[in-house]
């Protein structure tokens, strides 16, 4: 399953996704781990150093080789150069899958050691001084977006991304690349407020939402989170003594969370394994060529010199059965 966390700046969201990351692991779940917010925080939220979470491989600066990888043989794109971040897969291309070894994930991605088993994590990159004036963040996540279109997960595995803060989830298709979306919310008005947004989003493109209470402190703040998101409310967590550990650079072992919290998690386990039988593979392609031939329009054939909606496979539907092993 391809999961999501979003909500707003310092809503806990990179935290819930780190702590989810460890239960799905101590579960035995294979997990590729995505770190697509500005301000790069899920390394060390895992437990690398801030010396190993600098040094994380970025993925935009690795967008060339992406992208040759990706392509394949697909006779519908000339060139490297001629894909953009929503270019979608069609006969010919090379997909991805969370357990293999492939090129992309040789460069892209690193192993990150568990208390209960391993995952591979990759980064967007953060946003440094060299871009400003001349680079957007959004076409950094491009990287990310390119590689979703192309991954093809089964019902065991996990893909967990940790989404850029508040609406900006929204610049782009992205968000509408997951069987399930988790919105991190605390019980305050600001804390809402990026919900009423997501919510209108993911009504006009059938994506799952379900809404997570972080730092609710009483019946008051439950009260509160049921009145303003109603059944959308999936479940709450509380104060934890093992994540102030943890940002402190001190964790104790995972199976010493508290026991709430680990319930809360199974529940995002159970919710995100519910939602595989609405997975929709044909919708799942379909919104891939909108989002595609909509930037294709309004800025990618000027930038590439190429008529990008002659990239799209009309006979091509990106699922499980398409995902045969390919040479190189």
């Amino acid at each position: 399953m391809k999961i999501a966390f979003v909500g707003k700046g310092g809503s806990g969201k990179t935290t819930l996704s780190s702590l989810f990351i460890r239960h799905l692991t101590a579960n035995e779940a294979p997990v590729v781990a995505v770190d697509a917010d500005i301000n790069q925080h899920l390394g060390a939220a895992l437990g690398l150093t801030d010396e190993e979470a600098a040094a994380l491989p970025a993925l935009g600066a690795h967008l060339p080789l992406i992208k040759d990888y990706l392509r394949g043989s697909n006779p519908r794109i000339a060139s490297a150069d001629a894909m953009i971040k929503t270019t979608p897969p069609g006969e010919g291309s090379r997909l991805l899958r969370v357990n293999e070894d492939n090129p992309v994930y040789d460069a892209c991605a690193r192993t990150v050691r568990l208390d209960d088993g391993e995952i591979r994590l990759m980064a967007t990159g953060p946003f440094t001084e060299s871009d400003l004036g001349v680079a957007c963040y959004h076409s950094k996540v491009g990287a990310v977006e390119l590689c979703l279109n192309h991954l093809v997960d089964g019902p065991d595995e996990y893909v967990v991304v940790d989404m850029t803060a508040g609406s900006d989830s929204f610049a782009s298709g992205m968000f509408t690349r997951f069987d399930m979306t988790f919105l991190v919310a605390e019980p305050t008005r600001k804390g809402v407020s990026v919900y009423r947004q997501y919510k209108e989003y993911a009504r006009d493109f059938g994506v799952s939402l379900k809404v997570v209470g972080n730092k609710v402190q009483g019946e008051d703040d439950l009260d509160f989170l049921r009145q303003e998101v109603g059944d959308d409310l999936l479940v709450t967590l509380g104060h934890s003594n093992w994540v102030r550990a943890m940002e402190k650079g001190r964790p104790p072992r995972f199976e010493l969370l508290e026991a709430d919290n680990r319930c809360a998690l199974q529940i995002l386990q159970d919710a995100a394994e519910d939602s595989y039988e609405n997975r929709n593979w044909e919708r799942y392609t379909r919104q891939m060529v909108h989002f595609h031939l909509r930037n294709a329009e309004s800025w990618g054939n000027a930038k590439t010199g190429v008529d990008l909606a002659s990239q799209v496979d009309p006979a091509f539907i990106l699922s499980e059965e398409s995902a045969v092993p390919q040479p190189g």
